[in-house]
């Protein structure tokens, strides 16, 4: 599957996740960076929820890309 750009203002981006199940954010607070995956009750997975704060950019933006990759399933 991928994940497609949904949102995008001065302090969050959001993609979600081509089953629509999922979504990952990317928040910047007054004092740190956040990054939220979130999955659905519906999903085939199951309901998920991860959050984590961050006080770089650079650290925040690797941890979406890996979960990017972690919480991706397969459409076979």
């Amino acid at each position: 599957m991928s994940w497609t750009e949904v949102r995008r203002d001065e302090r969050i981006v959001e993609w979600e996740r081509s089953d629509g199940h999922a979504t990952l954010r990317l928040r910047h607070g007054p004092n740190a960076w956040h990054v939220r995956f979130d999955r659905l009750h519906q999903s085939p997975e199951g309901r998920g929820y991860e959050s984590r704060r961050f006080d770089d950019e650079a650290a925040a933006r690797e941890t979406l890309d890996e979960w990017k990759a972690a919480y991706d399933v397969d459409e076979s």
